[in-house]
């Protein structure tokens, strides 16, 4: 899988090549086994903490190993989606089966992969084994504010978004729906269901997961940047704290500059649109 943008990727495409110095290449090497509740979204915010908002300054992550080759296209795209929270320019997976399964679903009948060269040279090589990692929160105001979300339990929420362009796919809805059960959101918290596409709506009709979601107490929107980017559809007013599975969470974009933003993956979220506040899924 690769994201690179338009102007970037037309000479790509055209002759299976990377038009990039072998100095703008980070390998992030991925290990271990996930713990439970620990999915893409933590993996991502962890890799962002070490290596900080500009640790890949207009370079490419190109990402490898067991986890990544394991994991499905949700996940995949929840890490790309992200590469440029650290800096970088894009975020790179090698095409495999599962890619190319993935694009015959949605009608590319003829794909041609490409991949790095055996012998590919790399500004740096990074392994990070995730055997251990817990559950991830990225504080305000930056995405590299990465600590354990054990650490900020308690903290009052007063909205809860789950989807965007980050994590607004089936596989996230899955594991919010699968979190929260039959339980109801808490009085005092809102919680935004965003599907990244309206094809993801569609079927989070169909699957039967927006009947969860609404019983919850729940708002569903359509797919919209709403209150990502603080335009419309949950803008946070001044001292209102929210817990987002998005992927920023600068000062002021999400609403009033005086307005506070964690980011999380939807096990995290979901378990804690139930509690009112930030806290661990069970």
């Amino acid at each position: 899988m690769c994201q690179f943008g338009w102007t970037r990727n037309c000479p790509n495409q055209a002759d299976q090549k990377s038009h990039n110095p072998a100095s703008n290449y980070i390998r992030i090497e991925i290990t271990g086994t996930l713990q439970p509740f620990v999915g893409p979204k933590d993996i991502i915010i962890h890799i962002i903490g070490k290596l900080g908002v500009e640790g890949a300054l207009y370079k490419v992550l190109e990402f490898h190993g067991p986890v990544i080759d394991s994991m499905s296209m949700d996940g995949r795209f929840t890490i790309s989606n992200m590469a440029i929270e650290a800096g970088a320019k894009s975020g790179i997976m090698a095409a495999d089966d599962i890619t190319l399964d993935y694009l015959r679903s949605v009608g590319i009948d003829r794909p041609q992969p490409f991949d790095s060269d055996p012998d590919a040279v790399y500004s740096d090589t990074i392994t990070f084994d995730i055997s251990q990692l817990k559950p991830q929160v990225a504080k305000p105001y930056l995405p590299s504010n990465a600590v354990d979300a054990e650490s900020v339990i308690g903290t009052h929420l007063d909205q809860v978004v789950i989807g965007s362009c980050t994590n607004g796919r089936m596989e996230d809805f899955q594991m919010a729906a699968n979190v929260l059960g039959d339980r109801s959101v808490h009085p005092h918290t809102r919680l935004l269901i965003i599907p990244s596409s309206q094809d993801i709506y569609l079927e989070l009709i169909n699957s039967g997961l927006a009947s969860i979601f609404v019983k919850a107490g729940a708002t569903i929107t359509p797919p919209t940047c709403g209150p990502c980017i603080g335009g419309h559809m949950g803008v946070l007013a001044e001292n209102e704290v929210g817990l987002y599975t998005t992927n920023r969470n600068f000062v002021g974009r999400n609403g009033h500059p005086d307005s506070k933003v964690y980011l999380s993956g939807p096990a995290v979220a979901a378990a804690s649109a139930v509690a009112g506040e930030i806290c661990l899924p069970d």
